[in-house]
């Protein structure tokens, strides 16, 4: 045998070696994956019959050390954060419109009395609402809130006890933002990413918080004045004259007896969507 055939001998015997060493490599990245088949992996072949199997370890299967029931620390989950809004000096009080455009809010709630009516005649004409609830009354209704959620309405913070906000210390601010945020999103799996102040008092700090908190100041265009009970029609007709685009209504589905609230928006609510209003819900 010539030099040239031995070294190409030897090439052959190296890519040989070097092909089967990479098929196990990558046969142990691979162990322990799913079959998507639903199949069971054959299994090594067995020895043939007067033929030894060939050495194996002293334990079979080998145990697995603690080391490797480690969980991998290098490369921890990513948390994704929303990114923490501006700090904003008023709130807003109107939605961007080029067309007929309008957002219909509800605050106070849920009440089990008022608030499924509403979600029922919003349901009917499938549109989605804005509903500012309050800490104290969301802890007891967890099922309205996600009804809220999987009909696609917006779950705002509307302060845990409902007080004056300016009135309050920072520390109590937090607490009646943080507190409303963590029962919503216990039970919709989501904090909100809006809130509003009782009676529209805001000051600096509830500003400041809000925004650490996520979320964004919402007020109001119209107010239906339904907390003073005028008559369902007073407020269907301040809703109807008042309609324009980018307004905001405030109505209640809490706090107090708010079936007229619930009669007028079955009788509105057509109306506008006659007049070719779009009924809508701000996004972030």
């Amino acid at each position: 045998m010539d030099k040239d055939q031995l070294l190409r001998g030897r090439r052959s015997v190296l890519r040989l070696a070097a092909c089967l060493g990479g098929a196990a490599v990558v046969g142990g990245l691979f162990a322990g994956e799913p079959n998507p088949s639903g199949r069971t992996a054959p299994g090594p072949a067995a020895a043939p019959p007067g033929r030894a199997a060939g050495p194996r370890p002293a334990a079979w299967p080998p145990r697995a050390s603690s080391y490797r029931l480690q969980p991998m620390t290098a490369y921890p989950p990513v948390s994704l954060r929303p990114a923490v809004p501006p700090v904003r000096r008023r709130p807003f009080r109107k939605v961007r419109a080029t067309d007929r455009t309008m957002v219909l809010t509800f605050d106070d709630g849920p009440d089990q009395r008022y608030t499924p009516g509403i979600l029922a005649a919003l349901r009917e004409h499938g549109v989605q609402a804005m509903f500012f609830v309050c800490g104290e009354m969301a802890t007891h209704h967890g099922d309205l809130l996600r009804e809220m959620a999987d009909d696609g309405h917006v779950i705002g913070n509307h302060t845990w006890s409902h007080p004056l906000v300016p009135a309050l210390a920072p520390s109590r601010i937090r607490e009646e933002l943080g507190r409303t945020s963590d029962v919503v999103a216990k039970a919709v799996g989501a904090a909100p990413l809006w809130y509003r102040a009782p009676y529209g008092a805001w000051n600096r700090h509830s500003f400041e918080i809000g925004a650490e908190l996520g979320m964004e100041p919402l007020a109001w265009t119209l107010d239906t004045l339904d907390w003073t009970t005028p008559g369902t029609r007073t407020i269907v007709r301040r809703v109807l004259e008042g309609a324009a685009p980018g307004v905001v209504v405030l109505s209640h589905d809490a706090g107090g007896n708010r079936s007229q609230s619930v009669a007028a928006l079955r009788k509105y609510l057509p109306k506008l969507l006659e007049e070719g209003y779009r009924i809508t819900v701000p996004r972030r």
